[in-house]
């Protein structure tokens, strides 16, 4: 199955790998960007064993996550659709995860 990461899950990764640059080291900031792309391959081929997640946004509607292999409190979050896995956002789970879900958005679509 093909995926598709959205804009706000490219930034999540972005602010992450920025963070374990800073915080720990370039080398763990690469093994994190690497561990995401495995992570999804693994997703991409059996999308329906992440944990379902319940939230009023219609956009979250069959929303799931699943860990990021190593880095396991951040968690992807997918939709599976019948054209592609489509990744909404990818969130370190100590976050309100719920609020921030919550506010996403259809593609081209403003609040």
């Amino acid at each position: 199955m093909k995926h598709v990461i959205r804009p706000a899950a490219k930034d999540d990764i972005l602010r992450q790998f920025r963070y374990f640059s800073q915080k720990a080291s370039l080398e763990i900031a690469a093994r994190f960007l690497d561990a995401v792309d495995e992570s999804i391959a693994v997703i991409c081929r059996m999308p329906q064993m992440g944990a379902p997640k319940i939230l009023l946004n219609p956009v979250t509607t069959g929303l799931r996550s699943w860990p990021v292999n190593g880095f396991e409190d951040i968690l992807i979050f997918y939709v599976v659709q019948p054209d592609a896995l489509r990744v909404i956002r990818i969130l370190h789970g100590a976050r309100d995860i719920g609020s921030i879900l919550d506010q996403e958005k259809l593609p081209g679509k403003r609040q």
